[in-house]
């Protein structure tokens, strides 16, 4: 087993990244699930959110680096 180092990340980066996991990822599932339940216009709004926030996300992600 090998130790990951991760003093190499910031803190900022750190909780861009788990902002990512936190929104972007719930959407698309949520997204997907009520599109299987029928309700596509929901659906498609929830995982258009979801990629709204992944643009918002790499923008972030930019100005950071």
């Amino acid at each position: 087993m090998t130790i990951v180092d991760l003093s190499d990340i910031s803190v900022e980066m750190f909780v861009t990244v788990m902002l990512f996991l936190l929104l972007i990822a719930p959407l698309v599932s949520l997204g997907i699930l009520r599109l299987f339940q029928g309700k596509k216009k929901i659906g498609f709004g929830l995982i258009g959110g979801g990629v709204l926030v992944y643009l918002v996300f790499q923008t972030v992600m930019l100005l950071i680096n």
